[in-house]
């Protein structure tokens, strides 16, 4: 079968880590890469699950925690009382 080169970019400390994780279970890139590519072929989907990230972690949110992370070690907040609740 005829053989096709395939280019990819990635980040170098992913790229770095993927092949000390390849060479850990004795293979090299190539092999995994073609390993995806023939599962990825022979079922026809993406072989692991996809998901969004995780929702607390949008924009919003992320700029309220910068926010108050700020504010604690500048000093800028108020103390209050802790409430209780009865169950």
């Amino acid at each position: 079968m005829a053989q096709s080169t395939m280019s990819i970019r990635v980040n170098s400390d992913d790229k770095m880590q993927f092949e000390r994780f390849c060479e850990s279970v004795g293979m090299n890139p190539t092999v995994a890469v073609n390993m995806f590519v023939k599962t990825v072929i022979r079922k026809q989907r993406i072989p692991f699950k996809i998901e969004a990230p995780d929702p607390f972690y949008n924009q919003e949110n992320m700029s309220r925690l910068k926010k108050s992370i700020q504010q604690m070690e500048t000093g800028n907040f108020k103390e209050h009382e802790l409430i209780e609740v009865d169950d």
